[in-house]
């Protein structure tokens, strides 16, 4: 039998007392003739009212003297082309003008390091997580009639706190290194977690290098706008002696940071369904994230106060040695050591 066919036997069924299957007044959401991204259908959906079940449908139209149930609303909806679906995320804020430029500004900066074998990371802080006996999306093997008890509730602990995993992915050995704080994600933590990455990984693997590109986001502790920031790579620079050339994704596309997608979702999936009891046991699970492509990654805690509101003064600001790039050097800029 065809969709026709069958969608006239359900109407014909749906009027079963009435007069005949043509008087089912067509249903369709207010906004079915407009494109589903423009203004007019997402300001429709706005204003649509509440969700409709089909039982809610099929007493509607009951009240309006129609004899049909609930179960013949689903088949009419799956007939005429309807599914139940979930929001989707495509339509995206107002965009930079250059946002395209700047993404190829920092792939030809990154494919240049890789070339030359110097260092090239991905760097950001992964969302904060509760510690203690909390629910942790997912799900894991358990035996039968025995899931792990958690919390009911997600109050914080103050003993326990929270863990703020700060990620660094070096893109040429697909190694990542992730800092595990305690206290507050700031621009000190977050360069501080550059710090040990070279201390510990960089260090070794980059022997000769004299030059580091990080790759981070245009917002949060290693935004562009902190002067916070500018003044602990100063220090870094120092330190180590690196050239370290900074590059920030456009404002809005933090998604596309390398170390979201190759480091923190797999330490997510890596810990699934499992309670983070423990900062001991955050630093274990992260330390144990592998996948087939062969990433390996090594985690620490760091139990340092990260002070907040912390203001710096012009002189620090310019005693910092940034040039600047030509193209957007806002985003883009070079710090190298003052000695």
């Amino acid at each position: 039998m065809s969709r026709r066919c069958q969608a006239d036997a359900l109407a014909n069924r749906a009027e079963a007392g009435n007069a005949s299957a043509s008087k089912i007044p067509p249903w369709s959401p207010p906004w079915k003739n407009s494109s589903p991204r423009s203004p007019v259908a997402i300001r429709n959906r706005r204003c649509a009212g509440p969700a409709k079940s089909t039982r809610q449908l099929a007493e509607a139209l009951v009240e309006q003297g129609y004899v049909i149930g609930h179960t013949t609303v689903a088949e009419l909806l799956q007939h005429l082309g309807y599914s139940l679906q979930a929001n989707a995320k495509t339509i995206e804020g107002k965009q930079h003008a250059d946002r395209d430029a700047q993404f190829q500004y920092i792939n030809r900066l990154t494919q240049r390091h890789l070339r030359r074998k110097l260092p090239a990371i991905s760097v950001d802080t992964k969302k904060k997580e509760l510690v203690g006996h909390y629910q942790n999306g997912g799900r894991e093997w358990q035996p039968k009639g025995q899931p792990e008890p958690v919390n009911t509730h997600d109050f914080p602990n103050p003993k326990l706190g929270k863990a703020i995993p700060y990620g660094v992915y070096d893109l040429a050995r697909n190694e990542g290194w992730v800092n595990v704080g305690c206290d507050h994600d700031t621009a000190s933590f977050a360069v501080e977690s550059i710090r040990r990455w070279w201390r510990y990984m960089g260090r070794k693997a980059y022997a000769d290098a004299d030059h580091l590109l990080v790759c981070a986001d245009a917002g949060g502790s290693n935004g562009y706008r902190p002067r916070l920031w500018k003044v602990e790579l100063q220090q870094l620079a120092d330190e180590t002696g690196l050239e370290i050339t900074v590059c920030h994704f456009p404002p809005g596309t933090s998604k596309w940071n390398k170390v979201e997608h190759r480091l923190f979702a797999h330490i997510t999936m890596n810990w699934r369904g499992r309670p983070l009891v423990s900062h001991e046991v955050v630093v274990n699970l992260i330390g144990a994230t592998t996948t087939r492509t062969g990433l390996k990654v090594k985690a620490c805690l760091d139990t340092s106060i990260y002070p907040t509101k912390i203001k710096v003064p012009d002189e620090d600001i310019n005693n910092v040695n940034l040039k600047p790039h030509n193209f957007h050097g806002e985003w883009n800029y070079t710090i190298k050591p003052r000695t």
